[in-house]
């Protein structure tokens, strides 16, 4: 490397901003004069930590100091080359640094500043503060333009008190004249008390810093974790809705290849019998033609006698059979598939608006959540229409005013089969997916279990697994014995339960309520938990001897 594209920087000490002296490298890997950092580190001793002037590393304890023997021959080198000259050339003061106050002609830069002294030195002129004892007690700092700021303006004397009472630094005099009286103290005390203010405000700041630290890697992993929710839920319901079109592409074949062989079969009946008509036809026409000639026979005696031999004429074995239904056909099939696709679009635009409302709840955080209301009418802006679903309702329940009341029979209903439909239990729950803040009330009698519950809670069987109430997939009040259980761990309600009740959720905050409802909203119980998954209302009705319990659903205005 040629000696033009050297940095003299590269080779000299950041304290003294001379060439290295005795170079020594400190555990974070920069150099320096070995005087220079043993300076630095003999102030820092009080402190018992000592630390880097470039990278502000701290080390305890002090580090040993050893020469590097391989950077000072460099060193050494260079000072040969004509390096020297570069770097003492760049240790000249310049327009922003702070100049050697005894230097006379061009100015060095100061190394450090005296604040008994009030003047800042350069190294060679900084050396009888080192060597003289009569400087031992001098106080030296990093080198600073404001030195003449310690000197008060009136008495021309150096500031070493502290009026407290003015906050602001004085002289000696001062304190004897117009500040006699008040609260003072060294300059030195009170900079020791601010500096422990200023310790402990930064580590107040620091341990912020570390909060906010923590805080951005939660957000980091909350955005991580999102992004992952959103491209499986994207895959998955890619992959649901393939099925989906997959399954009617298989449905629409079906009733195609359905179709195309009724087609095939009626239409060979129809040719057969339009066949052996054609037949019948034929043979008529040629009898017609017989007796056409034999019409034309002038001879009487002749006529008579072939006359008798003329076959009889048979009657037709089909014409009567043939019964030609109004011109139908097909449409009905086409009435049934439409009836269908108008199910589906039903369907479909139910099941959208829960999936778009799902979608557009999804909150993570930086938002306060709302308080739970109080009165009725807070609780009433969150009221949602709620509907019984008749293919989960056990068949000795029966269902009216717009499958919004339940009520307990004792005959049996003949329901169709329905996979969602509670075997064994007199359970029958919303058709509506429950999720966001939702309020609804109840009317309700007689033997009575106010729900809520997950989708995917058993519905065969006679087990806890299908009772509302006793798994880990339902909440139920138990409005006739005042209790409420959740996977099987009842809690009593203090006071009857009124006969209008009303259900509060906040499906985001895991907030659950039952309210008896009244001229004022009394709280029965609260419920705070986590839902993993929507929720659906439902009802529980028993009473084995006198069949009349019964709840039901009231529309609020």
């Amino acid at each position: 490397m040629e000696q033009n594209q050297l940095d003299p920087e590269t080779f000299s000490c950041s304290i003294c901003m001379d060439l290295l002296k005795d170079p020594v490298t400190i555990p974070c890997g920069h150099s320096y004069c070995m005087k220079c950092i043993k300076t630095q580190w003999d102030e820092e001793d009080q402190k018992g930590i000592h630390s880097c002037p470039q990278c502000r590393e701290t080390f305890t304890p002090r580090p040993v100091l050893k020469k590097n023997t391989m950077l000072a021959a460099l060193v050494e080198q260079l000072k040969k080359t004509g390096l020297q000259a570069a770097a003492a050339d760049h240790c000249y003061a310049g327009p922003e640094d702070v100049a050697c106050d005894f230097c006379t002609g061009r100015k060095l830069k100061a190394i450090k500043s005296c604040l008994v002294c009030l003047a800042s030195y350069c190294e060679k002129h900084l050396q009888p503060h080192y060597d003289s004892a009569t400087f031992k007690k001098h106080k030296l700092v990093e080198p600073t333009k404001n030195l003449q700021e310690n000197i008060c303006s009136r008495h021309d004397e150096v500031m070493k008190m502290f009026c407290r009472t003015d906050q602001k630094c004085v002289c000696l005099i001062c304190l004897m004249e117009e500040h006699k009286g008040h609260d003072t103290v060294s300059a030195a005390t009170e900079r020791t008390e601010r500096q422990r203010e200023l310790e402990e405000r930064r580590g107040n700041i620091q341990q912020r810093i570390q909060d906010r630290e923590e805080d951005v890697k939660l957000l980091q992993q909350e955005v991580e974790a999102i992004s992952r929710s959103a491209d499986k839920t994207v895959e998955d319901s890619e992959k649901i809705f393939t099925q989906l079109i997959r399954l009617l592409q298989k449905r629409s074949s079906e009733v195609k290849q359905q179709i195309r062989s009724q087609q095939e079969t009626e239409v060979s009946r129809v040719k057969d019998v339009q066949e052996k008509l054609e037949q019948e036809i034929s043979e008529l026409k040629r009898k017609d033609a017989e007796l056409e000639q034999l019409s034309h026979t002038e001879d009487h005696n002749q006529f008579l006698l072939n006359y008798p031999s003329l076959p009889a004429l048979s009657e037709s074995t089909h014409s009567s059979s043939i019964n030609i239904r109004p011109l139908r056909h097909f449409e009905d099939v086409t009435a049934a598939v439409s009836e269908l696709r108008e199910k589906l679009q039903d369907v479909l635009r139910d099941s959208w608006t829960n999936i778009s409302l799902m979608v557009t709840e999804v909150d993570v955080l930086l938002s306060e959540p709302e308080p739970e209301p109080k009165t009725r009418a807070q609780f009433l802006k969150y009221s949602c229409e709620i509907t019984l679903d008749p293919n989960t309702a056990n068949t000795w329940l029966v269902l009216s005013e717009g499958n919004r009341k339940v009520r307990l029979r004792k005959e049996r209903q003949s329901y169709s089969n329905h996979p969602d439909r509670s075997t064994d239990k007199h359970q029958v729950l919303s058709r509506e997916n429950l999720t966001g803040r939702c309020y609804w009330e109840v009317e309700w009698k007689g033997n009575v279990s106010v729900s809520v519950a997950y989708k995917n809670i058993s519905r065969a069987g006679s087990g806890n697994e299908c009772r509302f109430g006793y798994n880990d997939k339902s909440w139920a009040l138990d409005c006739k014995h005042s209790k409420f259980g959740h996977n099987n761990i009842w809690t009593s309600i203090s006071g009857p339960v009124s006969s209008r009740l009303g259900v509060y959720l906040d499906h985001t905050a895991g907030l659950l309520s039952f309210y008896s409802v009244s001229e004022t909203m009394t709280l029965l119980h609260r419920v705070q938990t986590t839902f993993t998954q929507p929720l659906l209302a439902g009802f529980r009705v028993w009473n084995y001897s006198a069949y009349g319990s019964s709840a039901k659903f009231i529309k609020l205005n």
